[in-house]
């Protein structure tokens, strides 16, 4: 696995992505559901070749987490931007504590690879799928003493199936904070190199919309 910068800010756009998905979901109980797909594949990619084959191997796949990697780096001023960062921080946070419990991290792996036979059969997007990777973040990462606090809209984040979207999400997010540390991201980097990375994002980003443009 490459540790080149660009390998991390891909990862790192990763965890970015999750978290801008989750600040959806909690505040308009909706989010595009091929960038949905693309953070729920992503768990079920344990052989990758290269970091972007996480997500598809193009892309386009992450320019929701490239952007708001760019942006937030730079200068978050919306709440809602904070609330992303606050996630992120968190998940590299969770992370690092998952990293820790071997055991932990080997029964989600088991669980995880139990639910490829559920997401080859209905698909990624599928609430079967999505209720079954919930219960894997609520049963391991959730008895963490740091919670991630979810704010958004009260009515909609107590419906179920967008409660158990959250909850994917943030096992997605945790999934590319683990490919962040193999390609050499570390915390301190967000503090020293953070110019660098949101620089890095940006012209990500630029070459996701370009590929998406030519693609439609």
């Amino acid at each position: 696995m490459s540790k080149s910068l660009t390998d991390q800010t891909l990862a790192l756009a990763g965890v970015f992505q999750a978290a801008t998905l989750v600040s959806q979901v909690a505040h308009q109980g909706r989010c595009a559901e091929s960038t949905l797909e693309t953070s729920l594949r992503s768990l079920f990619v344990t052989n990758p070749d290269n970091t972007l084959d996480v997500y598809g191997g193009e892309l386009m796949n992450l320019r929701e987490g490239l952007d708001a990697l760019a942006k937030i780096l730079s200068n978050q001023t919306r709440q809602q931007d904070m609330d992303i960062l606050r996630y992120s921080l968190n998940l590299i946070q969770l992370e690092s504590s998952l990293n820790r419990k071997r055991d932990m991290m080997g029964a989600i792996g088991e669980r995880i690879d139990q639910a490829r036979h559920t997401a080859n059969h209905f698909g990624y997007v599928h609430s079967n799928l999505i209720s079954n990777l919930a219960s894997v973040y609520t049963d391991t990462i959730s008895t963490f003493r740091l919670r991630i606090q979810v704010t958004g809209d009260p009515s909609v984040l107590q419906r179920e199936e967008n409660a158990a979207r959250v909850r994917a999400l943030l096992l997605a997010g945790i999934r590319s904070a683990v490919l962040w540390r193999q390609t050499g991201g570390r915390r301190w980097q967000l503090i020293f190199r953070r110019r660098k990375v949101a620089a890095i994002a940006g012209e990500l980003a630029e070459k996701a919309n370009q590929s998406v443009y030519h693609s439609e």
